[in-house]
């Protein structure tokens, strides 16, 4: 007895999703994207900690802050940098 084309069609959905769940996990997603990516884990060095950085907002005079992104543009860092730079001055002129 044949089947109706929907019947296959199912049919055919079911076994791909049979494949699908099979297969498990391509490498390029999730652990296996880190693993091909490394060369192996015991050359590898470990790195350097980068410094944590915690956004903070806010509000300033709008001449001031085109100021400010003028000398973030011209400066390695962007306006972080900027704004880290003068933060430190500052509490550094405090003491």
């Amino acid at each position: 007895m044949s089947l109706k084309n929907t019947g296959l069609v199912k049919n055919l959905a079911k076994k791909l999703e049979g494949k699908m769940k099979a297969t498990g996990v391509p490498h390029r997603f999730a652990q296996g994207s880190a693993q091909a990516a490394a060369p192996s884990a015991d050359k590898r060095e470990p790195r350097p900690a980068a410094p944590k950085l915690i956004p903070v907002a806010c509000r300033l005079p709008a001449d001031l802050l085109s100021r400010v992104r003028d000398r973030a543009v011209t400066q390695d860092g962007g306006l972080n940098a900027v704004m880290a730079q003068a933060l430190e001055q500052w509490l550094a002129k405090e003491v």
